[in-house]
């Protein structure tokens, strides 16, 4: 067994007492006043993980929506994230920007959609300005350098929505393309979707792959996953890449379970308001 599908097995391997886990997580957030196939429908995590994380600084905050609104406040937003103390071992705070970010995200192409998906890939801004509070966090693997990266913000569903039916119809519009790097030449990018289980009001996942070498002639071989939730007007964004091995079932139990988070999360946020 590979390291990441041992690594991934264990998030599975858990999968009874999430529930309890999560409603506790929620009530404590509320009490301080503020194409792959799918896994299993939830995952347990230690007890430790409840607590809002120090690593999870928002990378922009917004004023809070106000209680009528029924939003999420900027402590709830931050508790909703998934870190390295869910993940555990190999997966760190993030070291500095994925080299590999620039060296092929930074791309183009001639179809317009295409080119707009590796735009959006390299900037991670799917959705335009959040409405309202949002937190991320980015970890990496220490294993093999994949980095994932997480968020949690407000957007108007519309919006959202909009944008999870563009990204629905990428893997026929661009299922195979040439893209055309600064660093690293032409790379022949495949598009394929990623299925996730339906969890929260929509949904989309893709996994976009990219082959090529640098100007040396070493063969590079980018794996990228990107995974949304929508759940009312808070939308999970997950990016999971890396050259080595990128298990399709990481990013597929990692989005589930911080839609099943955020859920009891929004939950106690509507009981409190």
């Amino acid at each position: 067994m590979t390291h990441a599908q041992a690594a991934a097995r264990a998030l599975l391997a858990s999968a009874l007492s999430v529930s309890a886990l999560l409603t506790t997580a929620a009530c404590s957030v509320g009490g301080q006043g503020g194409a792959g196939r799918v896994v299993p429908p939830s995952v347990s995590v230690p007890a430790s993980s409840l607590a809002p994380p120090s690593s999870a600084v928002p990378a922009a905050e917004q004023p809070s929506a106000s209680p009528a609104d029924a939003g999420l406040s900027e402590e709830q937003v931050r508790a909703a994230l998934i870190t390295e103390t869910d993940l555990g071992q190999p997966w760190v705070p993030t070291r500095g920007v994925a080299t590999w970010r620039d060296g092929l995200l930074k791309a183009s192409t001639e179809n317009a959609d295409c080119r707009r998906l590796l735009d959006v890939l390299y900037t991670e801004e799917l959705f335009g300005t959040p409405t309202g509070p949002q937190a991320v966090v980015t970890l990496d693997d220490a294993y093999n350098g994949a980095q994932l990266r997480y968020q949690v913000a407000a957007y108007r569903p519309a919006d959202v929505d909009r944008t999870l039916k563009w990204l629905g119809g990428l893997p026929e519009k661009c299922g195979e393309f040439k893209a055309t790097t600064k660093r690293d030449g032409v790379q022949e990018v495949e598009v394929d979707a990623l299925r996730l289980s339906e969890t929260g009001d929509a949904r989309q996942a893709l996994r976009v792959s990219m082959t090529g070498e640098t100007p040396d002639g070493e063969p590079t071989h980018l794996t990228l996953d990107v995974a949304m939730v929508r759940i009312g007007e808070d939308t999970i964004t997950l990016t999971n890449g890396g050259f080595g091995e990128v298990l399709s079932e990481l990013t597929q139990v990692v989005a589930e379970f911080g839609a099943d988070r955020l859920t009891e999360i929004r939950k106690q946020g509507r009981a409190q308001a």
